[in-house]
């Protein structure tokens, strides 16, 4: 009779470990990428770059990532998921619109101040005419905009909030909300300051939600303090 082999325990967690290892190694060398390609560009960006700056060899970091465009797929594949994410919590028609729309602000907002890197990247791609992550965008945003747009025009309809033009509205709050990441070195030197504040952030909530519910004509009975 033959002998089944059954994999050891001890095996199981070697296998467990090395996947682990390669998972923070790969968290590891987008993070320096998101930096690198934030402040150089793709076409500006060498692999060699990153690997020096993420203390590795070029050969090492081509062993996860065999290309630059490979990686650079990587870095905007987490923002957009980071993006989407947020996105997905406008399209619950559950919810009060002036609950949701205030979330989506903070949310937004709280990228742009965490993540300024991934932000950057994310628009510059964007701005060169997203060459090369342009199908992605596509395909992943225009579906979920589309759920959300439904769920405005509901409340539209059900009177809970003002006849509005919803994809404009969150062109709108994109521009806005990402504008304090891509834009904070101008908004800085015109606030005089190296770097923008927790409270520059918090008078941009209050302002960019205050806006945002007064355009839609829901009542928020918060004062914007700016």
């Amino acid at each position: 009779m033959a002998t089944i082999k059954t994999v050891t325990a001890p095996h199981s967690a070697a296998v467990k470990r090395r996947l682990l290892n390669r998972d923070k190694l790969e968290a590891d060398i987008t993070d320096v990428a998101v930096r690198v390609f934030a402040e150089c560009g793709y076409e500006g960006t060498s692999i060699a770059t990153i690997a020096e700056q993420a203390g590795l060899s070029k050969q090492n970091l081509m062993y996860y990532f065999p290309t630059k465009q490979a990686l650079y797929e990587r870095v905007l594949d987490g923002v957009l998921d980071d993006w989407l994410a947020r996105m997905a919590t406008l399209g619950d028609p559950t919810q009060e619109p002036r609950d949701v729309l205030r979330a989506y602000i903070q949310a937004k907002l709280r990228f742009s101040r965490e993540q300024p890197w991934a932000s950057r990247v994310y628009a510059m791609e964007v701005i060169g005419g997203a060459q090369l992550y342009g199908q992605q965008i596509q395909s992943r945003v225009v579906p979920l905009l589309r759920k959300d747009i439904e769920v405005f025009e509901r409340w539209i309809g059900e009177g809970r909030i003002g006849p509005i033009n919803a994809t404009h509205l969150l062109f709108a709050i994109w521009a806005m909300t990402q504008s304090y990441a891509d834009f904070s070195a101008q908004m800085a030197l015109v606030l005089n300051r190296k770097q923008l504040s927790r409270k520059d952030f918090d008078d941009a909530e209050a302002m960019i939600t205050h806006m945002v519910l007064s355009a839609v004509a829901v009542a928020d009975p918060r004062p914007a303090h700016v």
